[in-house]
């Protein structure tokens, strides 16, 4: 039997990268998986692959900036899919505004760090909080927050490193809290990651080097001196998604080439 036979799968941000990379790594295993995202197109082709892999699937359109949105993200994976054994929190990235009119620069700041920490770390918080419930209720459940290499370390912009830091510390509150309950809750951070979030052309202009400089400098980073592929973060998700993982809880697991160490 496999790994994850019989278990039911949630991956936010599960379109591309990590996230698609996570969620077909437990298909394998033989969950069913639900994928979410804002991008529709993207969780279809996600939801696609994985139905090809002889388990079921659903694609549902998410934001995880929202209480309502989510829960009824909850509702239709429970209609489709059943109650859900297994959350990873992996919707992140960088957050946008849509309108600027009008705001000086000051305020904009102050609005992109309120919604970088917003996508970043009380995304996972919303996701958990409509699951948690539940999976208390049975006594078994598994919660895999997707970190950064900046969850641990400076480096990144201002926001997006604080949200993975406190990443960290909603692991370790939440997994205390849920301990004696049947539910782990752990935190997976890669590190330079080949991902529509490593833009080296941006990193390029911002640093006037090139491309092939800056996909140097940050191979040289981690002790492999080499850029990780999303599928390498699968394996380790899988295993904290399984029931052998059961004494494996509040920890902060890298799957980043050895990342500054």
């Amino acid at each position: 039997m496999a790994r994850l036979d019989g278990r039911r799968v949630w991956v936010t941000g599960g379109g591309r990268g990590i996230g698609r990379a996570i969620a077909i790594a437990m298909a394998r295993q033989e969950a069913d998986v639900a994928v979410s995202a804002r991008t529709k197109p993207e969780i279809d082709n996600v939801a696609n692959e994985i139905r090809s892999l002889g388990v079921n699937a659903l694609a549902v359109v998410c934001d995880v900036m929202s209480f309502d949105s989510i829960g009824e993200c909850v509702d239709r994976i429970r209609s489709d899919l059943g109650e859900i054994d297994i959350l990873v929190n992996n919707a992140g990235g960088g957050a946008g505004l849509s309108d600027t009119d009008g705001l000086s620069k000051e305020q904009i700041d102050d609005r992109l760090f309120v919604a970088n920490v917003d996508l970043n770390l009380f995304s996972a918080y919303r996701a958990s909080r409509a699951v948690l419930p539940a999976m208390i209720k049975r006594g078994h459940g598994r919660i895999i927050n997707i970190g950064s290499g900046y969850a641990k370390r400076s480096g990144g912009h201002p926001a997006y490193t604080a949200a993975k830091h406190g990443l960290i510390g909603l692991t370790r509150a939440m997994a205390a809290e849920v301990a004696e309950q049947g539910v782990t809750v752990n935190c997976l951070c890669p590190g330079w990651t080949n991902t529509q979030l490593v833009d080296l052309e941006a990193m390029a202009s911002t640093r006037h080097t090139t491309v092939e400089v800056e996909r140097t400098r940050i191979a040289s980073e981690n002790l492999q001196k080499r850029i990780l592929e999303p599928e390498e973060l699968g394996p380790m998700a899988a295993l904290l998604a399984a029931d052998e993982s059961a004494g494996i809880t509040g920890q902060v697991i890298s799957v980043d080439g050895g990342y500054k160490v």
